[in-house]
């Protein structure tokens, strides 16, 4: 019984968008934010996870190096060497606001709340993820490499 609330809580916590109070300052440095939104670096395990979770709709665009998960995207660029090809500070800018490279991506701003058009009753004035999710992301991302 633990374990099935355990499980329930987890995937609550990965389908929850952040709160807007918990929006972090950062600095836009060239083509990236080169320091950590939470001032620590992120957990590469937990950052996979969010990776291959539905919730977060990576994996529905984007495969990679995941012979496990079935029904990998195909419509953004594969995140195998991501860590070659991306530093950390422009992998967070890329997850924090991809439209800062290309104004017409399909890619979601994870961590933005303002400006933001065709937005859920459930994200109006919230990121998508929280910016320890976004460290997460980026600390996995950057393990990538070829």
């Amino acid at each position: 019984m633990f374990a099935i609330a355990a499980f329930i809580a987890a995937s609550l916590a990965l389908s929850s968008p952040a709160k807007a109070d918990e929006l972090a300052a950062y600095s836009i440095v060239g083509d990236g934010i080169p320091q950590s939104l939470t001032g620590t670096t992120g957990d590469a395990v937990r950052g996979r996870a969010l990776v291959l979770a539905r919730t977060t709709t990576c994996i529905l665009c984007h495969s990679g190096p995941f012979p496990e998960t079935r029904f990998q995207g195909d419509l953004a660029p594969d995140l195998a060497g991501a860590g070659n090809r991306w530093t950390a500070s422009q992998l967070r800018l890329r997850l924090v606001d991809a439209s800062r490279f290309n104004a017409e991506t399909i890619m979601p701003s994870y961590y933005r709340n303002a400006d933001l058009v065709r937005v859920g009753r459930n994200f109006t004035g919230k990121p998508i993820l929280s910016a320890a999710e976004i460290e997460d992301i980026v600390a996995f991302l950057a393990t990538l490499r070829d």
